[in-house]
């Protein structure tokens, strides 16, 4: 056995070339451990003390990234792909989530993608595939001139361009990227790129002028009136509202910017003073200079359609994938009338909206959707794909639609029986995040990830005679239909069960990370990757859920792409009931299909599976899924936050079955959720420098069934409770100026929020008892982001002394702009010499190493909120530490602490944790420890490991992540 373990340990050296001595103590007798470590030792670099995180993906070197080369030099060369982002828009952040989704998904062994990127300035710079997985342009910006190329001019970027790529993929949303200003550019110097013309970018991205120019095309358009001078267009706006019949003073319009991308300054106003004030907000604010003011589509059902230019040549043949309606959906009590899907719903998950594609409408009115849509991208010259905005109004709706498309005229599209389908809005350049429209849509008809993206290059290519014949975007194909690299074989193959979800409050972040998760898995030809739900059951008594009314669904490919847990299900449940949804879907599939298949490039890759079959959705109940694990000899990569993901119970539940599991075990995950106890393992560690803030515990349940001294839950709801006492004596035993109130036992993030007057501790406590679903910004008395409140309600509350920190804070060069640029610069005062950070560590327990602390530069408050830890567009991170901050001796002290801290928590596989560190001695007061750390696109975890030398990319470090649960898992057979 001891022979057989060294063998696999080789083995798992080989594959990605990381090991480490891990400390076996307890058997430090048994023959087979020693042979083991003998075996270890001798492999090991002198650097022994140190993990070395050696991975087989080629370091990248200026902008170009390499991959594995596995063609000779006499077969077909690499297509060259460079890939733009940043930009000057309000969309820059989304830019850089776009091209990251497109790195991941397009580059094979025959594609090679070279990076670069705009600031603000629209300086361009070649940057490294590493920092494309940046949480926000701003974590680079600042810092950019000394890890990037600068171009002296946009000449010399255009040249290099021309000399160095075959094609261009320009992903940038809103100004400068779909107003025809880049592709301007790149058609100057005669650069092929992907995506429609400059003059057609220039009619379809103004709001008005598309619309101006779709009514002569015999498209209804919703009645809109231009604003370019509030004051000088006073007079013509109020004779637009009589002529369209609006009251001047209550009729309700949507104002919007007419060139500022996707959603970026939209909003409601009642009135005209209200949309000229709304007017006047935007020009003042520099988002445009034209504004738009449109009638509201009152009782109008919004929805949103890819069209996939499926060319093979010069001529366009467009089609239109299975449009999304979008609901909106308003808190319980909060009238919906009015509410628009703004940039924030479009791009934080949230369940105040919810998708359904295809749309709840009929068939003759998607068909209707699907044909205008087609229509409309052929007859504005569009080109390779676009995404097209509407809405079915009802027929009972009294808007007079414009001149040129009114009810009364023979429309070629637009009267349907439902209603009528009116075109709103254009985009360019679709959001390409990994949930996105685009991918979706393209699920629903059978199209990955890779498939779609490699369609849109194909069609690209097809027009230009510079780009190779793309006979290597067939790899996409077989990347798409194997989930890996073409290997269909599966009876090889190590199976991996990816379950996330849950129903913690952490669900969503939990459903982003096990998306992302299983989207770099499924890339490894060895492995056979499924995603897996965790649901739960409708409740017969209690707010927490036993295990056995819990239900694991497995997804298809399209059912993993929505933004909330609660989307998935709801779309699982529809699936499998037999009705007129289900059929009508089948349908449009088909037909959609068909059209993708028929003389066009998808064709050509249908033979290597380009388009896979999807199943339905099957749901089985916990313990049938343990089972179904332990048949399969699967391993299960936990990506459940909080919950059962996080407090031992899965973990349990898996040991007891003998299936292995990603990170920590039973014990060390029950300590890690139970923030109190967490504190409590470390005290032996105060002489090397591990400290804890000096905490309180707070039953709220206590309070709610019996009261207390200081009042009860009647007192606390009408105003009563004695919220100053309680104050007061929290202060004095916690010997501190202020409070950090967080849930003892839920996950990272969740209810955490600074207290700092007796008011802010009433509120706090209200909200818990009256089960509120989040504080906005502004409930508390200093400045916070939104903080969401955990469900079901805890029990009992943690509360700490807070540790006072300097912020730090990203200063522009320019005076008065809040843009942070290469000529920006760190500010802090560093009074406390206190750094709040976040730390991952990775390994076998009893060794873990300890990554690269980042310290996150928060956009509000004193705490961090889920959006700035773990969704792409916001937050700045700054990892490493910056020596202008942080001494690296300081830095190697905390991280030598870190590793202390893992290794005394029994933590194992790969974790998070939180801490404040001095910048002067490396000294560390822990925070929390996380067992399931975030493993978002953008979370620090991925930054710290990209630092590493060379850099760890995201699927090489969940491969690692499972290759540690398969080694833990020989260790423990070897033991016993």
């Amino acid at each position: 056995m001891a022979q057989l373990l060294i063998g696999c340990v080789t083995s798992l050296r080989c594959n990605y070339g990381f090991l480490r001595t891990y400390q076996l103590k307890d058997h430090a007798n048994d023959d087979g451990v020693r042979r083991l470590r003998a075996s270890v030792r001798n492999r090991e670099t002198e650097s022994a003390a140190k993990v070395s995180l050696k991975v087989h993906v080629p370091p990248c070197t200026a902008a170009r990234v390499h991959v594995p080369q596995v063609k000779t030099d006499d077969e077909i060369p690499k297509l060259r792909v460079g890939l733009i982002c940043g930009g000057p828009s309000a969309e820059r952040g989304i830019s850089l989530n776009s091209a990251r989704s497109v790195l991941d998904h397009l580059q094979t062994e025959d594609v090679s993608i070279s990076c670069y990127y705009l600031d603000p300035k629209l300086r361009p710079y070649a940057i490294s595939a590493t920092q494309m997985y940046s949480n926000t342009p701003s974590d680079f910006d600042y810092k950019i001139d000394g890890l990037s190329t600068c171009y002296h001019s946009m000449a010399d970027f255009l040249e290099e361009l021309r000399q160095n790529t075959d094609i261009v993929f320009p992903v940038l949303h809103g100004k400068f990227g779909e107003d025809g200003e880049i592709q301007g550019l790149l058609e100057s110097r005669g650069i092929p790129f992907i995506g429609s013309s400059a003059a057609a970018a220039r009619v379809a991205f103004d709001k008005f002028a598309a619309a101006e120019e779709l009514g002569p095309l015999g498209f209804a358009t919703l009645p809109s009136y231009l604003i370019q001078d509030p004051i000088a267009d006073d007079g013509g706006l109020r004779q637009w509202f009589e002529e369209n019949e609006l009251d001047e003073s209550r009729s309700r319009v949507v104002v919007k910017p007419a060139r500022a991308g996707s959603s970026v300054g939209v909003s409601i106003a009642a009135g005209v003073q209200a949309a000229l004030r709304k007017a006047d907000e935007i020009l003042t604010e520099g988002i445009d200079e034209r504004v738009v003011v449109e009638v509201f589509a009152e009782g109008g059902r919004e929805f949103t359609a890819i069209i996939l230019d499926n060319r093979t040549g010069p001529a366009s043949h467009p089609v239109t994938l299975l449009p999304t309606e979008v609901e909106l959906r308003a808190p319980v009590g909060v009238d919906s009338d009015g509410a628009i899907f703004d940039f924030r719903k479009k791009y934080l998950p949230t369940r105040q909206v919810h998708f359904h594609t295809p749309p709840r409408f009929s068939l003759e009115t998607i068909s209707q959707i699907r044909h205008g849509a087609a229509r409309l991208f052929q007859l504005l010259g569009l080109r390779d794909f676009a995404r097209v905005d509407g809405w079915l109004l009802p027929p009972s709706n009294k808007i007079s639609l414009n001149s040129r498309g009114g009810r009364n005229t023979n429309l070629p599209v637009g009267q349907v029986e439902d209603g009528f389908v009116v075109f709103s809005d254009i985009n360019l350049m679709s959001g390409m995040e990994q949930t996105s429209f685009l991918f979706q849509q393209a699920a629903k008809v059978g199209l990955s990830h890779a498939g779609v993206l490699g369609t849109i290059l194909r069609s690209a290519c097809s027009r230009s005679s510079r780009s190779p014949v793309l006979a290597n975007v067939d790899s996409l194909a077989r990347k798409a239909e194997s989930g890996s690299d073409g290997s269909s074989e599966s009876t090889t193959k190590q199976k991996v069960f990816v379950l996330f979800g849950g129903d913690s409050s952490e669900r969503q972040v939990s459903l982003i990370s096990g998306t992302n998760v299983w989207l770099n898995l499924r890339t490894f030809k060895d492995l056979d990757v499924s995603p897996w739900l965790l649901s739960s059951r409708p409740s017969r008594s209690s707010d927490v859920l036993a295990e056995e009314e819990k239900s694991v669904w497995a997804l298809p490919y399209s059912f993993v792409l929505r933004h909330t847990v609660e989307e998935v299900v709801d779309g699982c449940r529809e699936s499998i009931q037999e009705n007129e949804t289900a059929n009508s879907t089948s349908i449009l599939r088909d037909q959609v299909q068909f059209e993708l298949s028929e003389d066009s490039s998808v064709s050509s890759l249908g033979a290597a599976g380009m388009m896979f079959k999807e199943d339905i959705p099957r749901e089985v109940s916990l313990a049938e899924w343990i089972e179904e694990a332990k048949e399969s000899k699967a391993v299960v990569f936990i990506a459940v936050h909080g919950g059962i993901g996080e407090n031992g119970t899965l973990q349990s539940l898996l040991e007891d079955a003998g299936v292995p599991f990603t990170g920590s075990g039973i014990e060390a995950s029950r300590l890690c959720i139970d923030k109190g106890a967490t504190g409590s393992a470390l005290v032996p560690l105060v002489d090397s420098g591990v400290f804890t803030a000096r905490k309180k515990l707070l039953n709220v349940h206590d309070l709610v069934i019996t009261g207390s001294e200081f009042g009860d839950v009647k007192s606390l709801l009408n105003g009563t409770f004695a919220s100053k006492e309680m104050w007061d004596m929290i202060l004095s035993e916690l010997q501190s100026t202020g409070i950090c109130v967080k849930p003892v036992g839920d996950g990272c993030s969740t209810g955490v929020a600074r207290l700092s007057c007796p008011e802010d501790l009433e509120i706090y406590l209200k909200a818990v008892v009256e089960r509120v679903p989040r504080l906005p910004p502004g409930s508390l008395s200093l400045a916070h982001s939104i903080i969401e409140m955990p469900d079901p309600p805890p029990k009992v509350l943690l509360l700490e002394a807070f540790v006072e920190t300097d912020p730090v804070v990203v200063a522009s060069a320019s005076s008065g702009s809040t843009d942070v640029t290469s000529s920006s610069s760190l500010s802090w005062e560093g009074k406390s010499r206190w750094l709040e950070v976040t730390v991952g560590v990775i390994g076998m327990k009893g060794g873990m190493y300890a990554l690269n602390p980042s310290i996150t530069v928060k956009e509000s408050g004193a705490i961090l909120c889920l959006e700035e830890k773990f969704q792409g567009g916001t937050g700045i991170n700054l990892t490493p530490p910056p020596s202008a901050l942080v001494s690296a001796n300081a830095i190697e002290g905390c991280r030598k602490r870190i590793e202390l801290v893992a290794n005394a928590l029994g933590l194992e596989g790969v974790a998070r944790i939180d801490a404040f560190m001095h910048a002067d001695t490396g000294e560390i007061i822990v925070i929390e420890a996380n067992t399931v750390p975030g493993m978002t696109p953008s979370t620090v975890l991925i930054h710290q490991a990209l630092i590493e030398q060379p850099p760890m990319y995201p699927r090489s470090l969940f491969r690692k992540v499972v290759d540690l649960a398969l080694l833990r898992k020989m260790v423990s057979s070897l033991k016993s």
